[in-house]
């Protein structure tokens, strides 16, 4: 992993593919790391594309930043890692809490996307049960940690048939949310809880769009994932069967099927 410092925090980060590559930067959700996306990682860069794969700030090797972390500090750390590369306009996508902030990104930072990937997430606001949910939890992880949380939310997170038939997936799973500190996740929760809602902003996109989620996602049903479609003027929707919350990690080949379908189709061509 390579580290630099972008508005004050130290973020750590990979870069894979050939420098000339058309460039996909993907954001991991709460609680994980980067590693999430080894399997995308492979499969992108062995098709000619450059895949840069952050660490927010608070998880895996980049720098926690205690209190509360607005998503807009997430979306601005992107672009500033985006300047450090020198890389003007790239495809952005997220999982989760990842989605929600490559819309954030989307919304703060506009010309520099070409492409959009969301993947299992909502762009609607915090409900005010939601934000209390969010705050109550982020005291929560303060208080105990991460072990007990990561514990009673694997089978959401994956499938719980995923839990039973790829006990390896659970396993990376279960080490990235119990590696994750607790002061990093609390900051999330708190900016998570006050995110503003993105749907204006997907309506009023012309960037190609892919919409992905599991069949069985425990938190964005199939419904959600079609609502937002319908938000996207130009958008792809793809349903991965066999999988929770995580398609990308759960079904690895059908959802990186899925991005190479999207950015060979509806991307590359305007390369």
């Amino acid at each position: 992993m390579i580290s630099t410092v972008v508005n004050g925090v130290s973020l750590r980060y990979d870069d894979q593919g050939p420098p000339d590559g058309i460039p996909v930067v993907l954001v991991h959700g709460h609680p994980f790391d980067h590693t999430m996306w080894a399997p995308q990682v492979t499969a992108l860069s062995a098709a000619g594309y450059r895949v840069v794969t952050p660490d927010l700030r608070g998880y895996g090797g980049s720098e926690v930043v205690p209190g509360t972390c607005p998503f807009s500090d997430f979306a601005d750390d992107i672009a500033a890692l985006l300047d450090t590369l020198g890389l003007r306009q790239v495809v952005i996508g997220g999982v989760s809490m990842g989605g929600q902030i490559t819309m954030e990104f989307l919304r703060s930072h506009p010309g520099r996307v070409r492409g959009l990937i969301l993947s299992d997430t909502s762009p609607v606001a915090e409900t005010e049960d939601g934000k209390t949910f969010r705050n109550a939890l982020a005291d929560r992880l303060l208080a105990e940690g991460m072990g007990g949380y990561a514990d009673e939310v694997i089978d959401k997170m994956i499938a719980p048939y995923t839990v039973t038939a790829r006990p390896d997936v659970a396993e990376h799973v279960l080490s990235m949310m119990r590696g994750t500190a607790p002061a990093g996740a609390a900051a999330a929760l708190r900016g998570r809880a006050e995110r503003p809602d993105y749907r204006d902003t997907l309506a009023g996109t012309t960037v190609p769009a892919l919409v992905v989620v599991g069949a069985d996602d425990f938190y964005i049903p199939v419904s959600d994932a079609r609502a937002t479609h319908r938000l996207i003027p130009s958008a792809d929707l793809v349903v991965i069967e066999r999988a929770g919350h995580l398609p990308g990690v759960e079904q690895p080949a059908a959802f990186n099927d899925a991005l190479l379908h999207f950015l060979g189709t509806r991307v590359a061509p305007h390369h």
